[in-house]
């Protein structure tokens, strides 16, 4: 491939995609700042006088005990409400692996090496600070390695940056590989007893959930369709049960339902674009529910950790369980992000886009160190509840998501006026035909025609293009 023709990396993507992306990052801005604000009432809450009672409403059992479900309202929003927040995350990397831009195997190569690279450093970063302790502390190793969107978004809305939308894209997708990856290795890491027989069982639901959204290739509505609609919910809630009995996490239940889901791909033009399939009609009625409702939940009641004043806070952030954490959300995500965005630059010698520079890298990259609701996750199956190293850990989280926040301000606020100058000129429409004319300028390989999407209803007299499901 000539270099006139070789996608640079972080270069601005499809306006079909680009559009898409900005409603979706809209909505988790929202997610974001409910999620801050569910996280600093805990923190509040379980350091004030009445921190008995954070205590006792988190640990409340509710649910049938004849099934194995009377869990605590703090188990309930760990493995029920995550799992919508996996299923919805599922939905987006299989969307865009099968009709986004990064169905082009160039394009997917700098997200998923970069998150590859993201938690990898971290890991190594933490197993190195807790190699001489023999108290199970290196069952923590993948706390560090996760990118919560919503934080980091909550974080650009207060600093308002311009961000371009080629490095938002980036983001967005970086942390949707980066929370396949977690759910891999919660699944594969940290199931301490299996049982077969009902991880067995979860497939028979899977399976049938799968065959009736297959069938329903487009819906009028969540429950419409040719399909038993009405038998998806009892589905996934069954699959749910039976993986929790197998000792996997349940969490894993989201994403494998979300993989069965349909995504319909336009053939017109190349293939670029997606009409609205199931998956669109899925994650545009569950998203709001994921950012408003259930990661706020499980922030609340997960981000609650007495510190004891100050001697407390001290103890914990000099414990190397905390200091690993730190480590490895701080320095690990800005090595692994921007020294997989440069190995990929050397060996495919693709570059940078024109407009963007390696300080904007690192900027996304140490963005990238914002790890909370995965994080708190992992922390919880590593050491679970109530121990002082899963306090400590937790106190490890929020230090070093507050410190990479921190640098990521500093380091984006300091090429804000570059992002503005971009975010305007990706916002300029002079034809008003309601595409920027940016998008329009570039070159036939790299263009995307507007399409109607599952926000954007076909105009009156505009028949839609033939699709095929994926």
């Amino acid at each position: 491939v000539s270099p006139s023709t070789r996608a640079p990396l972080l270069g601005r993507g499809s306006w079909t995609e680009t559009a898409r992306i900005a409603a979706i990052l809209r909505r988790e801005t929202v997610g974001g700042a409910l999620l801050l604000a569910a996280a600093a009432l805990a923190l509040i809450w379980a350091n004030s006088p009445w921190g008995g009672a954070y205590e006792a409403l988190r640990d409340i059992r509710v649910g049938p005990a004849a099934l194995g479900l009377d869990l605590t309202l703090g188990t309930w929003a760990a493995d029920g409400l995550l799992a919508v927040f996996f299923f919805v995350a599922g939905l987006e990397l299989k969307r865009e692996f099968v009709a986004g831009d990064l169905r082009e195997p160039a394009r997917a190569a700098l997200p998923v090496a970069a998150a590859v690279g993201g938690m990898a450093v971290p890991a190594l970063l933490f197993v190195l600070v807790n190699l001489g302790r023999d108290d199970g502390a290196l069952r923590g190793w993948a706390i560090p390695s996760a990118t919560d969107i919503a934080f980091a978004l909550a974080v650009l809305a207060v600093i308002s940056t311009h961000l371009p939308a080629a490095l938002r894209t980036f983001l967005l997708t970086l942390a949707v590989v980066d929370d396949l990856l977690a759910i891999l290795v919660i699944a594969v890491f940290y199931t301490d007893e299996l049982s077969v027989p009902a991880l067995l069982l979860s497939f028979v639901p899977l399976a049938v959930f799968g065959v009736l959204v297959q069938k329903q290739t487009r819906s009028s509505g969540w429950w419409g369709g040719r399909t038993a609609g009405w038998l998806l919910l009892p589905l996934a809630a069954v699959t749910w049960t039976l993986m929790h009995e197998s000792g996997v996490h349940a969490t894993v239940a989201g994403v494998l339902l979300a993989f069965t889901v349909p995504v319909v791909r336009s053939q017109a033009a190349g293939g670029v674009g997606a009409g609205p399939g199931l998956a669109e009609h899925f994650e545009h009625r569950i998203r709001p529910i994921s950012a408003g409702i259930a990661v706020p939940v499980f922030a609340f009641f997960s981000a609650g950790v007495a510190v004891g004043g100050l001697s407390g806070l001290t103890e914990s952030v000099t414990d190397s369980v905390a200091v690993g954490i730190v480590l490895g959300l701080v320095l690990g995500k800005a090595v692994g992000i921007s020294g997989a965005t440069w190995l990929v630059s050397r060996f495919t010698r693709a570059e940078l886009d024109p407009e963007l520079g390696w300080p904007d890298v690192l900027g996304l990259a140490l963005l990238g160190g914002i790890g909370f609701t995965v994080s708190l996750l992992v922390t919880e199956l590593a050491f679970g509840l109530g121990s002082p190293t899963y306090d400590h850990a937790k106190v490890g989280i929020l230090a070093g998501t507050l410190l990479a926040a921190l640098l990521a301000t500093v380091v984006l606020r300091l090429r804000n006026r570059r992002y503005k100058r971009i975010y305007e000129d990706e916002r300029a429409d002079v034809d008003a035909d309601g595409i920027p004319d940016v998008y329009q300028r570039e070159t036939v390989d790299d263009r995307a025609v507007h399409r109607p999407t599952w926000e954007d209803p076909s105009p009156p007299g505009r028949a839609a293009g033939p699709s095929a499901e994926g």
